[in-house]
């Protein structure tokens, strides 16, 4: 025989079990809550460790005998400056780059509103250096080194050229330059047409000197000079000995 339990009775029973259950989950722990930060934290000061470690350990195994080798000089290029080719300005009808070239040649067309500024080096006047010039061509008289007796009077004489394009005339002269003035030294100059030198020719000069009374060896130095005292070709001398 069948026997049929009553509804009341097994709600009883059902709220028996919850009560049951419940009583045992009072005692237990609650779940531990994630700190996300402290994951992250910790995550990083383990990455760097190990950053570090490795970086220890490259440079311990770098070798130690390479030669400090100064890097060469960085020299800088000079660039030409480019050039837009397109006539028109905008961008390329094709919806293209515009083409560029370097224009090697300097551009010296002055800006509008500004003067250019004069060469600071003057132009080098040539034509005087042209114009007059001499070369020393021999000795015709009293040669290097002549001995003479103290005061004796003397006349030395050179052979000149006029190497340049212009004549020698009046108010020209063969001038002491430089040297021992205890020598008397004089000049020579043109003072009339016969002694006039044209261009390329070849003249002798003379001047009169006097031997020093002191002995030693005596050295007088001459140059021609222009008759607006300018001094030009090459210097010419006179060298003696003054013994008794």
């Amino acid at each position: 025989m069948l026997v049929r339990k009553s509804p009341r009775r097994a709600l009883y029973i059902l709220l028996t079990a919850a009560l049951t259950l419940a009583a045992c989950n009072l005692g237990a722990a609650p779940a531990p809550t994630v700190d996300v930060n402290a994951i992250n934290t910790a995550a990083n000061a383990t990455a760097m460790a190990q950053i570090s470690a490795q970086l220890t350990q490259t440079a311990l195994a770098a070798p130690s005998n390479i030669p400090n080798t100064p890097l060469a000089s960085d020299t800088p290029l000079s660039l030409a400056s480019p050039v837009l080719t397109s006539p028109t300005a905008g961008p390329s009808p094709t919806g293209g780059i515009p083409t560029l070239s370097f224009n090697t040649t300097p551009n010296t067309t002055p800006l509008a509103g500004f003067t250019p500024l004069a060469s600071p080096v003057a132009p080098v006047n040539t034509s005087a250096a042209i114009c007059y010039n001499s070369i020393f061509v021999s000795d015709v008289t009293v040669p290097d080194d002549t001995v003479f007796k103290p005061g004796v009077n003397f006349d030395k004489t050179w052979r000149i050229q006029n190497t340049g394009t212009c004549a020698w005339d009046d108010g020209f002269q063969l001038v002491f330059v430089s040297g021992d003035r205890d020598v008397d030294p004089s000049n020579y100059e043109i003072d009339q047409a016969s002694e006039f030198v044209d261009s390329g020719e070849t003249v002798d000069v003379s001047v009169e000197l006097t031997a020093p009374l002191k002995e030693g060896t005596y050295t007088a130095n001459y140059r021609m000079q222009t008759d607006r005292g300018e001094f030009f070709g090459e210097t010419i001398y006179v060298r003696i000995k003054v013994q008794k």
